[in-house]
């Protein structure tokens, strides 16, 4: 079961978004939050796997609370995903910064906010090619960093190869097919790379991909 919270001042969108994932099988809202704080605080309570989170809220906005709830140890587990009206605002860079682990635009598709709440909780990042690129490229400097090449150390040479493609946004199927792995192979890999570069998630890959040169700033 994929534990989900609700975090928007808006009741309509809160509502809207829970009917949707109500209806599916395996994901349970479990709490809803209309404040930075109160997610925060319900985030504590609850557990959830997933945050679904709204950028633009009082006491405490989104950015604020995706930073405290990735800070807390006891919620090393839980996700989160922003939710913002246009894809490419400053705010979802900043958001990503503070660590969340993709985001969504309001006015999605219920089917895809669907696989968004599965792909997240799977540990995939939410970071199409197209928008890990402009991420990439307009990057704050709070999630930048310099990686050198004993940072890659590590690594298996397949672990490198692995590592740009996950850089280029590509998901484990995506992996998988195009070095002829099985997804659940890709999977692993993902994972002992994470593990290797103590990375809390794929997005930081994304990162370290890119700062590393496996990824070049102009691919595309």
């Amino acid at each position: 079961m994929i534990r989900v919270l609700l975090a928007d001042d808006q009741a309509l969108i809160r509502a809207g978004f829970r009917a949707i994932l109500h209806a599916e099988d395996g994901i349970e809202v479990v709490a809803e939050a209309s404040t930075g704080e109160e997610a925060v605080a319900l985030a504590a309570l609850h557990h959830p796997d997933i945050v679904l989170m709204d950028i633009r809220m009082p006491q405490g906005d989104g950015i604020w609370a995706t930073g405290q709830i990735v800070a807390d140890p006891a919620l090393a587990s839980t996700r989160v995903v922003v939710v913002t009206t246009f894809e490419l605002d400053d705010y979802v860079i900043d958001a990503i910064a503070a660590g969340a682990s993709g985001f969504l635009v309001k006015d999605t598709e219920p089917v895809e906010l669907i696989r968004a709440v599965r792909v997240v909780a799977t540990g995939d990042a939410l970071l199409s090619p197209g928008v890990t690129r402009t991420l990439l490229q307009r990057v704050s400097p709070a999630l930048r960093q310099t990686v050198d090449a004993t940072a890659l150390a590590p690594l298996t040479e397949r672990e490198r190869e692995v590592l740009a493609l996950v850089g280029r946004g590509l998901s484990n199927d995506e992996i998988g097919a195009t070095l002829f792995l099985s997804p659940l192979t890709a999977k692993t890999h993902v994972s002992r790379i994470m593990q290797k570069l103590d990375a809390r998630d794929r997005v930081r890959l994304v990162v370290v991909a890119y700062e590393s040169g496996l990824v070049a700033p102009g691919w595309g």
